[in-house]
C-alpha cells in the first residue's frame, strides 16, 4: 500500500510518513500533496497561540480529551522552536502529550518552525491538509508563541484562541504584541493566580476599543488546565464560534482567503528559490555587487533589469 492509499485508509504510519516527506521536502512530497488535495476541506482547524509559559500544551491536551468525549477525532500539530543543531523540534510537546498517543482517535505531531518567522512553518499548513485528508474532525495547531509574527497562524485556522496568564509583569503585553485582533476567543489560563480579574478587565477594555469585533464578540474564558477546570466552557465557545461562522457564511470567506494566502506563499517561495539559484548564485551577480560597492551603478536599475530578465 502506498502512502496516499494509506492516509486515505486511516493508516497512522502512512500519515506520519507523509508528514515527514512534506517536512523534509522529499522527492515524493509534491506527488503526495497533489493526490490528497481533493480529499481536504472537511476538518475544522483551531489555532492556539499566546506567550511562552501560558500552558498551551496542557490546555491543548485537555481540549483534545474533551473533543474526544464529544465524539470527535483530533489531530494535533505542535509547532516547536527549531533546534539549532538538528533542525528538529526541541520542546518535545509529544513527550508531554504521551498519554494521548494511546487513543486511536488522536494523532500528535511536533513540527519545527525551521526559522519561519510566524512561529508556524509553511509545512504546518501541509500537515493540516494531510490530517484533513486522513479524516480528522478537529485539527489543533499549537504555536510557539513569539508575539507579533504569530499572526501567521490566523491564515491557517478557522478559529484562533489566544491564551494568556495573569502575573506576567505587564499582563497585557502579550496582547499588545498585535495578537489581539486575531483572537476569536481568549482563555485566561492558570486562573487561580492573583491578577486574573485585572487581566480579564484589561482584555474586555481592549476588545471594546477594537472595531473589528462587531458581529462576533470574543468570549473570555478562565481555565486551570493543569486541574482540568474550565475546559468544557472553552470547547463550548469554540463550537459557538464554528456555528457563528457557518451560519453567517464567514467560513467561506475565511477559507477562500486561506487558499489565496497559501498560493501566494507558494508562488513567493518558488520565485525566491529560482532567483537564489539562477540569479544570486552567479558570477554575473557577484560582478554587479562589486560595481554597486564601488558606486559605479545604483541598485534600482539593477533590480529592474534582473526582474525584466526573469519575467521574460
Amino acid at each position: 500500500m502506498n502512502i496516499v492509499e494509506g492516509v486515505l485508509n486511516h493508516n497512522r504510519l502512512a500519515l506520519a510518513k507523509a508528514i515527514t516527506a512534506v517536512e523534509n521536502e522529499y522527492d515524493n512530497a509534491v506527488e503526495i500533496m497533489t493526490a490528497l488535495y481533493p480529499h481536504t476541506g472537511n476538518a475544522y482547524v483551531i489555532g492556539i497561540t499566546g506567550p511562552p509559559g501560558a500552558g498551551k500544551s496542557t490546555l491543548t491536551d485537555k481540549l483534545a480529551k474533551e473533543f474526544r468525549k464529544r465524539g470527535k477525532t483530533v489531530g494535533i500539530i505542535a509547532v516547536d522552536p527549531t533546534s539549532p543543531f538538528s533542525g528538529g523540534a526541541i520542546l518535545g510537546d509529544r513527550i508531554r502529550m504521551l498519554d494521548l498517543s494511546s487513543d486511536e482517535g488522536i494523532f500528535v505531531r511536533s513540527m519545527a518552525t525551521r526559522g519561519s518567522l510566524g512561529g508556524l512553518s509553511q509545512k504546518a499548513g501541509d500537515a493540516v491538509k494531510l490530517m484533513d485528508a486522513f479524516g480528522f474532525d478537529i485539527i489543533i495547531i499549537e504555536t510557539v508563541g513569539v508575539g507579533q509574527s504569530e499572526v501567521d497562524i490566523v491564515k491557517t485556522a478557522d478559529t484562533t484562541m489566544v491564551v494568556v496568564i495573569p502575573g506576567m509583569g505587564d499582563d497585557i503585553q502579550a496582547i499588545k504584541a498585535g495578537i489581539l485582533e486575531i483572537g476569536d476567543l481568549f482563555t485566561i489560563n492558570k486562573a487561580d493566580r492573583e491578577g486574573t480579574d485585572k487581566l480579564n478587565i484589561e482584555i474586555e477594555m481592549m476588545l471594546e476599543l477594537n472595531p473589528e469585533h462587531v458581529s462576533w464578540r470574543p468570549p473570555i474564558n478562565r481555565t486551570i488546565a493543569s486541574k482540568g477546570e474550565g475546559i468544557e466552557a472553552v470547547v463550548d465557545s469554540i463550537e459557538d464560534h464554528q456555528k457563528y461562522l457557518t451560519e453567517s457564511g464567514e467560513i467561506v470567506k475565511i477559507r477562500k482567503a486561506r487558499i489565496k494566502n497559501e498560493v501566494t506563499a507558494m508562488l513567493n517561495d518558488k520565485v525566491n528559490r529560482y532567483i537564489d539559484k539562477n540569479v544570486v548564485a552567479t558570477d554575473e551577480f557577484d560582478a554587479l555587487v562589486e560595481k554597486l560597492q564601488a558606486r559605479d551603478i545604483e541598485p534600482y536599475s539593477v533590480v529592474n533589469d534582473i526582474v525584466g530578465k526573469v519575467l521574460k
